[in-house]
C-alpha cells in the first residue's frame, strides 16, 4: 500500500461532457410503433349464433400477434365463463336467467334490506335509558325434582310420558323466589338464566330449557317497578330468542342426513316425517301453557318452526297470535308483545304486511286505555307521574310503526296518520309517527304535524318533544320552501319559552340544523343569541357541553365560507360557553378540521385570521407536560394547516410580521415553528425572484430580517437533527439571496453543533443509533460547502477544515465506519472544488473557482488537506486488518478504490499504485463482492476505450480477479 503522503491528484472533469455522454440515447418513433403501455396483443372474438332450432355455435376468431397476453383474454370476451356463455342454449339460458329473476324478486319480498334498522341498535339503548333504583324480585316456579335419576335409562315411550309429566308438573313445584335485587343484580341473574338455558339444551334436559323459558316469560307480566320494564323486556326476550334459535336448528338438523342435506329455501316437502313429528310436539307443549303471556311469548319465540310443517303456517299463526295479544289487559304489557310479535313477524315474514297493520289498528283502539282509570289507579299505587309513565311506550311504539312503515306505501300512511289524528290526547301516538315514519313523508306534511301538535294536550307529553321530533325529520328531507319560515317560527316559538335548561338545548340543537340548511347568517346569529341568552344565567351550559358541541358542529358543516361564519355576531360569544378545557379545545379542534378541509384560496381577511389565532392560540395553551405526543402532533398539523392557508401577497413585510405573531403565540409545539422557518425561508426566496434585478436596500434589509428570523428561532429547537437541517437549508436561502456573512453564521453554527448530536436518537419512539442520520446531513452539507466563498479574513476553505476538526474530535462508535465514510466524502468535495469551473453556482454569487481562478496555493492548500484526508483513510484500513474485521476492510478499500476511480488522476504514479494495492487489499482475505468488482473492472475497461482514459488500458491489466476455490 501506497504511504499516507500520497496526494489525490484530481483529475480535470469535463462536466458537459460527462452529462452528454449519460444521457439515454433518443431513437425516433413513427407513428403506430410499439409502445410499452399498449396490449401486447389484441384479440377479436366473434360468435356467430345460428337460429333457435339448431345446430352447435361457431366461433371464429383472428389475431394481430403471435404472441398471446394472457391478460388480454379478461378484455376480448375469450374468458372460460363467456366461451361457456356463449356456447350454451340459448333457450336454456333464458329460461335459467328468468328463474333466477323470479326467485331473487321473491326472496326480496322476503327478507329486510340494510335500510331497516334492526332491533339490535336499539337493544342497548334501551337498557341504559330504562333503568331504577329500586328494589326488584323474581319469583321462579322450577318444578319438583322427582324422579330425574333414572329418566335415561326408560324406554322411549316412557321418555315421553315421564317429559310430560314434568311439563305438568312445573307448576306444582318449589316455588323460588328473589327478593331486593338491585338492577344489576337482576341482570346479573337473567343472564344465569340465559346460560343455564343453554346448558340444559347441551345437556338433553329440553324439558328444562321449556321450564326456564315459560318461568322467565311469566315475568312480563310483572309491572311492580314499571320505570324498569322496557330494559326488562329487552332482557327477557334475549332469552326467548335464544330458545327459539335451538328449537329451529334442532329441527333442522333432523333433517340433514346422509344422503341430503335440506336447502336454505326449504318447503314443508324437503321436511322429513321426525322433523314434523318433533315440530308438532313442540307446539303441543307450548298449547299446553296455561297462562297467556308465557304461551303468546314462548309460541311467538319458535314461530319460524311452521316453515317445517306448512307453508300458510306462518300467515295462519300471526293472525291468532295478534287475537291472543287483545286478552291482555295492561296496556304497557300490551304494546311489548305487540312490538315482539313485529319483531319476529319482520324475521320470518316480512312481506305479511297484513298482520302488522292489523297489530297497529288493535292497538289504536286500546290507546285510550292509558289515560284510563285502571292505569291512573296503578300509576298512584307505584308514585309514578304520568310524564314519567308515558316516556315508557316510545320503545315499543317506535319499532311497530318502523315495521309497518317499512316500504310502505303513501296511503296507508296517510290513514296511519288521519286515525292518529282523530285520537285524543295523542301526542304519544304522534311523537311514535314522526319516529318511525320515513322522513320524507313527515317533511311534506310538517304543517300538518304543527296543526297536530298544537292541539295535543301538554300535560302527558311535552310539546317540545313533539317538535324535536319533527326536527329531526326536517335535517333530514326537505319541508316545501314556501312553508320553511313558518315553521321555524311556529318551532322556535315554543322552543324559546322552554324554562328547563336541559328541555331547552335538546331541542334548539335539533332546529339549528334546520336553521343552517335553510336560512342565512342572520336567523343563524337569532338561534345562536337565543341558546346563549337560555344558557348561561346559572351557568346551565355547563351540564350541556355535548349538545353546545353538537351544535357548533352543525353550524361549521354548513358555514364554509368562513368570512361569513366569522362574521355572525354571536360565533364567538357561543364559544365563550366552552368553559371546560378539554371540551374548549376539541371544540377548536373541530372548527380548524373545517377550515383546513374547506378553504380552498389563501386569506388575509382580518376576521378570519383574528379568530382563528384565537382559536389556534387556545389549542396552543392546553398543552402541558402531560400532553401526549400524539395530541401535540394533531394540534401541531391543525395549526401548520392554518399558517399555509394565510397569504398576503407582495406585502411581504405584512406576511413576517404575521410569522412573527405566530412564532411568539405558538412557541411550545415544535412543528409549529419548524413549519414558521420554512415558511419564512419560503418568503425570502419569494422575495428574491419578484425582486430580481431590482436589489433596494429595502428589499436586502428585509430578506436580512427573515434570514434574522430564522437563526434566532432555530436554536429554541429541541431535536438536534431538526436544528442542523434548518441551519443547513436557511443558509442556502442566504446564500441564494446575497447575504454571505448571514450564511457563513448559519453554517458556522451547524458546525458547532454536530459535537452535540448524542449516539443515540429517539424516532417514532424507539431508540436508534444516529450515526447514519449525521452522515446522511454531512453529505448534504457537502454538497453547499462546494459553492460557499471563502470569507477574506479566514483563509483558504475555513469552513472544511473547522468541519473536518468537527469531525476528528467526534467520538464514534467502536465498530462503525461511518467516519471513513465521510472522510471519503470530504475527498469527492475536495476533488470538485479542485477544477475548473464547478459544477453548479449560485446566481450572482462568485464561488472559490471564480475567485481563486486556478491559482496554485490554493491548489496546494486543497491537496494538502487531501493528503491529510486520505492519511485517515488508510490508517483506519491498517486498524481492521489488526481487529480482524476483514469484511469491513475488503468493503471500505473496494468503495475507497472506487472513490479514486472516479475522482482522481490515475495517470499519477503514486495514486496508481494505491489504486492497485487497494484493489489487491479487498481480495486479500477472500472477502471481496465478486460480482461487484467484475462489473468494476468491466466499467474500467469500457473507460479506457475513451480518447483521455486510455491509461485505463494498463491499469486494467494490473488487477486481476481473485478466483475462489
Amino acid at each position: 500500500m501506497a504511504p499516507p503522503s500520497c496526494p489525490m491528484h484530481s483529475r480535470n472533469r469535463n462536466y458537459k461532457a460527462e452529462f452528454a455522454s449519460c444521457r439515454l440515447e433518443a431513437v425516433p418513433l413513427e407513428f403506430g410503433d410499439y409502445h410499452p403501455l399498449k396490449p401486447i396483443t389484441v384479440t377479436e372474438s366473434k360468435t356467430k349464433k345460428v337460429n333457435r332450432k339448431g345446430s352447435t355455435s361457431s366461433t371464429s376468431s383472428s389475431s394481430s400477434s403471435s404472441v398471446v397476453d394472457p391478460l388480454s383474454s379478461v378484455l376480448d370476451g375469450t374468458d372460460p365463463l363467456s366461451m361457456f356463455a356463449a356456447t350454451a342454449d340459448p333457450v336454456a339460458l333464458a329460461a335459467a336467467t328468468d328463474s333466477s329473476r323470479r326467485k331473487r324478486d321473491r326472496d326480496d319480498n322476503s327478507v329486510v334490506g340494510s335500510d331497516f334498522e334492526p332491533w339490535a341498535n336499539k337493544r342497548g339503548e334501551i337498557l341504559a335509558r330504562y333503568t331504577t333504583t329500586e328494589k326488584l324480585s323474581i319469583n321462579l316456579f322450577m318444578g319438583s325434582e322427582k324422579g330425574k335419576a333414572g329418566t335415561a335409562t326408560l324406554a322411549m315411550s316412557e321418555k315421553v310420558r315421564t317429559r310430560l309429566e314434568e311439563l305438568d308438573d312445573f307448576e306444582e313445584g318449589s316455588q323460588k323466589e328473589l327478593l331486593n335485587l338491585t338492577q344489576q343484580d337482576y341482570v346479573n341473574r337473567i343472564e344465569e338464566l340465559n346460560q343455564s338455558l343453554k346448558d340444559a339444551w347441551a345437556s338433553d334436559q329440553k324439558v328444562k330449557a321449556l321450564k326456564i323459558v315459560i318461568q322467565c316469560s311469566k315475568l312480563l307480566s310483572d309491572t311492580s317497578v314499571i320505570q324498569f320494564y322496557p330494559s326488562k323486556f329487552v332482557l327477557i326476550t334475549d332469552i326467548l330468542d335464544t330458545f327459539g334459535k335451538l328449537v329451529y336448528e334442532r329441527i333442522f338438523s333432523m333433517c340433514v342426513d346422509n344422503r341430503s342435506v335440506l336447502p336454505d329455501h326449504f318447503s314443508p316437502e324437503n321436511a322429513n316425517d321426525t322433523a314434523k313429528e318433533t315440530c308438532l310436539n313442540w307446539f303441543f307443549k307450548i298449547a299446553s301453557i296455561r297462562e297467556l303471556i308465557p304461551r303468546f311469548y314462548v309460541e311467538a319465540s319458535i314461530l319460524k318452526c311452521n316453515k317445517f310443517l306448512s307453508k300458510t303456517g306462518i300467515s295462519e299463526c300471526l293472525p291468532r297470535l295478534t287475537c291472543m295479544i287483545r286478552g291482555i289487559g295492561d296496556p304497557l304489557v300490551s304494546v311489548y308483545a305487540r312490538a315482539y310479535l313485529c319483531r319476529v313477524g319482520m324475521e320470518v315474514a316480512p312481506h305479511l304486511k297484513e298482520t302488522l297493520n292489523k297489530n297497529f289498528f288493535d292497538f289504536l283502539l286500546t290507546f285510550k286505555q292509558i289515560h284510563g282509570d285502571t292505569v291512573q289507579n296503578q300509576l298512584v299505587v307505584q308514585g309514578v307521574e304520568l310524564p314519567s309513565y308515558l316516556p315508557l311506550y316510545p320503545p315499543a311504539m317506535d319499532w311497530i310503526f318502523q315495521c309497518i312503515s317499512y316500504h310502505a306505501p303513501e296511503a296507508l300512511l296517510t290513514e296511519m296518520m288521519e286515525r292518529c289524528k282523530k285520537l285524543g290526547n295523542n301526542a304519544l301516538l304522534l311523537n311514535s309517527v314522526m319516529s318511525a315514519f320515513r322522513a320524507e313523508f313527515i317533511a311534506t306534511r310538517s304543517m300538518d304535524f304543527i296543526g297536530m301538535i298544537k292541539e295535543c294536550d301538554e300535560s302527558g307529553f311535552p310539546k317540545h318533544l313533539l317538535f324535536r321530533s319533527l326536527g329531526l325529520n326536517l335535517a333530514l328531507a326537505d319541508p316545501p320552501e314556501s312553508d320553511r319560515l313558518q315553521i321555524l317560527n311556529e318551532a322556535w316559538k315554543v322552543i324559546t319559552k322552554l324554562k328547563n335548561p336541559q328541555d331547552y338545548i335538546n331541542c334548539a340543537e335539533v332546529w339549528v340544523e334546520y336553521t343552517c340548511k335553510h336560512f342565512t347568517k342572520r336567523e343563524v346569529n337569532t338561534v345562536l343569541a337565543d341558546v346563549i341568552k337560555h344558557m348561561t344565567p346559572d351557568r346551565a351550559f355547563e351540564d350541556s357541553y355535548p349538545q353546545l358541541q353538537l351544535i357548533i358542529k352543525k353550524v361549521i358543516a354548513h358555514f364554509h365560507d368562513f368570512s361569513v361564519l366569522f362574521s355572525v355576531e354571536k360565533f364567538l360569544p357561543f364559544l365563550d360557553m366552552f368553559q371546560k378545557e378539554s371540551v374548549r379545545v376539541e371544540v377548536c379542534k373541530c372548527i380548524m378540521d373545517a377550515f383546513i378541509k374547506h378553504q380552498q384560496e389563501p386569506t388575509k381577511d382580518p376576521v378570519i385570521l383574528n379568530a382563528l389565532l384565537h382559536v389556534c392560540k387556545t389549542m396552543h395553551d392546553s398543552v402541558n407536560a402531560l400532553t401526549l405526543e400524539d395530541e401535540k402532533r394533531m394540534l401541531s398539523y391543525l395549526i401548520n394547516g392554518f399558517i399555509k392557508m394565510v397569504s398576503f401577497g407582495r406585502d411581504f413585510e405584512q406576511q413576517l410580521s404575521f410569522y412573527v405573531e405566530s412564532r411568539s403565540m405558538f412557541c411550545n409545539l415544535e412543528p409549529v415553528l419548524v413549519q414558521l422557518i420554512h415558511s419564512v425561508n419560503r418568503l425570502a426566496m419569494e422575495t428574491r425572484k419578484l425582486m430580481k434585478g431590482n436589489h433596494s436596500r429595502k428589499t436586502a434589509a428585509f430578506v436580512r430580517a427573515c434570514v434574522a428570523y430564522c437563526f434566532i428561532t432555530i436554536p429554541s429547537l429541541a431535536g438536534i437533527f431538526t436544528r442542523l437541517n434548518l441551519y443547513l437549508h436557511s443558509g442556502q436561502v442566504a446564500l441564494a439571496n446575497q447575504c454571505l456573512s448571514q450564511a457563513d453564521a448559519f453554517f458556522k453554527a451547524a458546525i458547532s453543533l454536530i459535537p452535540e448530536v448524542p449516539k443515540m436518537i429517539n424516532i417514532d419512539g424507539k431508540m436508534r443509533p444516529s450515526e447514519s442520520f449525521l452522515l446522511e446531513f454531512l453529505c448534504n452539507f457537502f454538497s453547499t460547502l462546494l459553492i460557499v466563498p471563502d470569507h477574506p479574513e479566514h483563509g483558504v476553505l475555513f469552513l472544511v477544515r473547522e468541519l473536518l476538526n468537527v469531525i476528528q474530535d467526534y467520538t464514534w462508535e467502536d465498530n462503525s465506519d461511518e467516519k471513513i465514510r465521510i472522510y471519503t466524502c470530504v475527498l469527492h468535495l475536495l476533488s470538485a472544488m479542485s477544477q475548473e469551473t464547478y459544477l453548479y453556482h449560485i446566481d450572482k454569487v462568485d464561488s472559490n473557482d471564480s475567485l481563486y481562478g486556478g491559482d496554485s496555493k490554493f491548489l496546494a492548500e486543497n491537496n494538502k488537506l487531501c493528503e491529510t484526508v486520505m492519511a485517515q483513510i488508510l490508517e483506519h484500513l491498517k486498524t481492521l486488518a489488526k481487529d480482524e474485521a476483514l469484511k469491513r476492510q475488503s468493503s471500505l478499500g473496494l468503495s475507497f478504490f472506487n472513490s479514486i476511480l472516479a475522482h482522481g488522476d490515475l495517470r499519477n504514479n503514486k495514486l496508481n499504485q494505491l489504486s492497485v494495492n487497494l484493489w489487491h487489499l479487498a481480495q486479500r482475505h477472500g472477502c471481496a463482492d465478486t460480482r461487484t468488482m467484475v462489473k468494476t473492472l468491466e466499467y474500467i475497461k469500457k473507460q479506457s476505450k475513451q480518447p483521455d482514459m486510455t491509461h485505463l488500458t494498463e491499469l486494467a491489466l494490473r488487477l486481476p480477479l481473485q478466483t475462489r476455490t
